[in-house]
């Protein structure tokens, strides 16, 4: 599964739309933009957004992916505390396939955000995770960001192995009708 090349929901990184204001919800702020939806639960709900390599306001940007559903974020952060980064280093340090694989996806995001960026990466010095080595597994909430986006991660694919895409009661929908409201004042 590969990420879209067309943008199918751009924002300014604003509170626009109901989708966006979610988005911000879900995140506990608005996204810094430009940004599209590249990924949704089983409920259509956002789960992942994705970003050129340069802002609106003309600030670089190397994280190319960002995990946006609550549910996920609270799992992965479990895992972060339970040390699952350092295993996830300690292995790709340990496992030549293992890091084999981490360095694959880190070239493909590096070619995913030259595509989302129209050409040109003004990060073209990190890859994963706006990382310079690929190897150095810190952000899990990337990691699984970029395989919810199609990138083969294998750390992202590991843990959704482990954690459901989708959460069992759609959490999400009060975050939407409450952006649904926002959205509807005047």
């Amino acid at each position: 599964m590969s990420a879209p090349e067309q943008p199918a929901f751009v924002s300014t990184g604003g509170l626009e739309g109901a989708e966006a204001m979610l988005v911000a919800l879900q995140l506990g702020r608005a996204p810094r933009g430009p940004w599209r939806v590249a990924a949704r639960c089983g409920f259509g709900r956002p789960t992942a957004i994705i970003s050129p390599s340069r802002l609106s306001d003309g600030t670089p940007f190397p994280t190319y992916a960002w995990l946006t559903c609550p549910w996920l974020a609270e799992r992965v952060s479990a895992e972060e505390s339970a040390g699952g980064a350092a295993a996830f280093a300690l292995r790709a340090a340990a496992d030549p396939a293992f890091a084999a694989a981490l360095r694959a996806a880190d070239q493909r995001v590096r070619q995913l955000r030259v595509a989302e960026s129209g050409g040109t990466d003004e990060c073209a010095s990190v890859g994963l995770a706006g990382q310079r080595d690929p190897l150095g597994v810190k952000c899990l909430h990337a990691h699984v960001a970029l395989a919810l986006v199609g990138v083969a991660d294998p750390v992202g694919e590991e843990l959704l192995g482990r954690i459901p895409r989708t959460c069992p009661d759609d959490r999400c929908e009060a975050l939407a009708a409450r952006a649904a409201r926002i959205e509807e004042q005047p």
